[in-house]
């Protein structure tokens, strides 16, 4: 009877740990994203400006796609 009781303490725990564990790693996930979002189109003009190149859409599409292209991958 003993034995029952600490597999099933056991099996809760871990199913609670693993709740509490998504939940924690989701709002540290979005709070990140939220102080550090992706690059996006403008950020990139921006960046290409200030390296002193002038920004063609088309450069920005390539390199938007490229990026992409390496997220993908990993």
């Amino acid at each position: 009877m003993d034995v029952i009781w600490v597999v099933l303490i056991a099996i809760v725990a871990l199913i609670a740990g693993v709740a509490l564990g998504f939940f924690i790693a989701r709002k540290y996930m979005m709070n990140y994203l939220k102080k550090n979002p992706p690059i996006n189109e403008q950020m990139l003009r921006t960046l290409m400006m200030q390296m002193g190149q002038k920004p063609s859409q088309k450069k920005i599409n390539q390199m938007m796609r490229s990026m992409n292209n390496q997220q993908e991958k990993k």
